[in-house]
């Protein structure tokens, strides 16, 4: 299939963006967006930025160093801010790993260079089912973002597209290991640059998708 059109992906180096990765792939020409924002695991992070983009053959790759994050603080997910918390699987409070507005911010930083290079899409592996309570992974939230994209731009026919919004972290596996997604090359711990561990949230997530849906993860192998 002939590549036309344009699209842009926020890519985190985590498996749900690594699963979007591979099925936009298909079909866009991509621009890969990847933010260093002093997170914990930033290193991991972007080295699984840097090896999906090579196994995906994506050749254009802009890398944003969101440095401000450190400055206002507010979140255990930033270096030298406390615990990352005991996992909770609530939704009635948001959990201190809630990085203030960051995907309102990385939206607003793709949305530029959708507008710069004339791209038509920006995809993102926002998830709404499993999410951990931060208010930014909402459809509501992402459906009013991309009314001011289409407002605010000279394209003004931006789409937002967030094709994992409504799956479960097993849907998700199940989806990815079907499309050959490496997800040896993708993270989701938020202590670990080195081994997950198993202990945080995103961490308990990620091993019961895998669990749920019947597969091992090869980062345990």
């Amino acid at each position: 299939m002939k590549k036309v059109d344009k699209a842009i992906i926020l890519l985190s180096g985590g498996m749900d963006s690594a699963t979007v990765l591979a099925m936009a792939s298909r079909k866009y020409n991509l621009i890969a967006l990847h933010f260093n924002y002093h997170q914990r695991t930033e290193k991991k992070e972007l080295w699984c930025f840097h090896q999906l983009c090579q196994y995906y053959n994506v050749e254009k790759k802009i890398i944003i160093d969101l440095d401000f994050f450190r400055k206002i603080g507010g979140s255990t997910l930033l270096r030298g801010i406390g615990k990352v918390p005991k996992p909770r699987f609530r939704r009635d409070k948001i959990p201190s790993t809630y990085v203030p507005f960051r995907n309102g911010i990385m939206l607003s930083i793709a949305t530029a260079v959708a507008d710069r290079f004339s791209a038509r899409y920006i995809f993102l592996g926002a998830v709404e089912a499993d999410f951990s309570g931060y208010p930014d992974c909402r459809y509501n939230f992402i459906k009013n973002f991309e009314k001011a994209a289409k407002v605010g731009t000279k394209n003004q026919n931006i789409s937002i597209v967030a094709p994992l919004l409504n799956l479960t972290k097993s849907q998700i596996v199940s989806k990815g290991i079907k499309l050959g997604v490496p997800y040896q090359y993708t993270w989701s711990c938020y202590n670990s640059n080195d081994k997950p561990c198993l202990k945080c949230e995103s961490c308990l997530l990620r091993l019961k998708g895998f669990d749920k849906a019947g597969y091992r993860d090869p980062l345990l192998v």
